[in-house]
């Protein structure tokens, strides 16, 4: 499901941003070699229509970034297994993410110069080296090279992409999660590369804004994520997921059901002053679900795909509320300790 979503993430927003960011570079890579295909055209003396021969470079060079991206994941993922973060650094790298893509989606619309610096630049000499490498023609070397060299020009989607890489703790993890991510996003920019060439600026220019308004929408999800798993009382997925709990009946017991969609009771209902065992239960669960949070009590694990799991609270205090999440900060949920140890069994 983890990389059912990746895939999907980079279908849409990622390949917008992937777009933004790169775009350009393919297409002066391209103009080469439809100048050449012109003059062999006209050189010829063809009567047949004027076809450009550019689905090659652009396949050449989203095979090169499909590896680069692999590889990087699999790095991310090994020093992830490393470095495992706690759900507070989680947070924070959210939190830096969701204000990066803010200020770059700003950056985007002009709002002001200061969001300027809201854009990681490669060195300067690299920058030169890539520029220089895309005016020298189409050969099926340069969209290799500058496919791999994108892994140093990611967008805002993909610098996600890669912390969620990071937090896998594991190589093939993070490789497989990034192939799938840049995967999704070769449809999008196959056609939008493609037909580029023969739209002119008026299209990149309706794509930079989508882009924008994309970055502005994903870095305030991003932000939310954060929140959920620092454990805040506060995010507008956490408000609408315990409204939408609390127009049900008061749910009660000692397990919970986690499957594709999340928890269930989203909201359940504790005895406070005394030790509790909680069990989570999954049958045959794919999603993140399995991967669970609970930021106050330092918790965090990952549940069998079916099973039992035992989870130990210790004592709260009446009124406590304890919150928990998935690792990538979806399906907020709760306990409440507001019942009398005689209320539940």
């Amino acid at each position: 499901m983890d990389l059912i979503v990746a895939f999907i993430t980079g279908l849409t927003t990622g390949g917008l941003g992937c777009l933004a960011v790169q775009g350009g570079l393919l297409t002066s890579t391209l103009a080469h070699q439809i100048e050449q295909d012109m003059q062999a055209h006209n050189g010829a003396g063809s009567t047949h229509k004027f076809k450009p021969h550019i689905a090659q470079p652009i396949l050449f060079f989203l095979l090169a970034k499909l590896i680069a991206y692999t590889i990087l994941g699999y790095l991310l993922g090994a020093v992830g297994s490393v470095l495992q973060l706690t759900p507070f650094m989680q947070a924070i790298l959210y939190f830096a993410i969701g204000i990066f893509m803010i200020g770059n989606g700003l950056r985007m619309f002009n709002v002001h110069p200061i969001f300027r610096y809201f854009v990681i630049e490669p060195p300067s000499a690299l920058t030169r080296y890539i520029r220089r490498k895309s005016k020298n023609g189409a050969s099926f070397f340069t969209p290799l090279l500058l496919g791999t060299l994108t892994i140093f020009l990611p967008c805002g989607v993909t610098q996600a992409m890669m912390a969620t890489a990071l937090g896998t703790g594991s190589p093939i993890q993070g490789a497989i999660l990034m192939f799938s991510f840049i995967l999704g996003t070769s449809p999008l920019f196959f056609s939008v590369a493609y037909f580029a060439t023969r739209l002119g600026s008026a299209i990149e220019k309706y794509f930079t804004r989508i882009v924008a308004v994309t970055m502005l929408i994903m870095g305030l999800v991003q932000i939310d994520t954060g929140l959920n798993l620092s454990g805040a009382s506060f995010s507008l997925s956490r408000t609408v997921s315990i409204l939408q709990a609390y127009a049900l009946p008061a749910q009660t017991g000692r397990s919970i059901e986690v499957n594709e969609f999340g928890y269930f009771p989203q909201i359940l209902h504790l005895p406070a002053n005394q030790e509790l065992t909680i069990e989570w239960v999954t049958r045959n669960t794919q999603s993140c679900a399995r991967s669970v949070v609970v930021p106050g009590l330092e918790y965090q694990k990952i549940l069998p795909v079916t099973g039992r799991t035992e989870f130990n609270i210790p004592p709260q205090e009446k009124g406590a509320i304890i919150r928990y999440t998935c690792s990538m900060g979806m399906y907020p949920s709760q306990f409440v300790f507001d019942l009398e140890p005689t209320e539940t069994n």
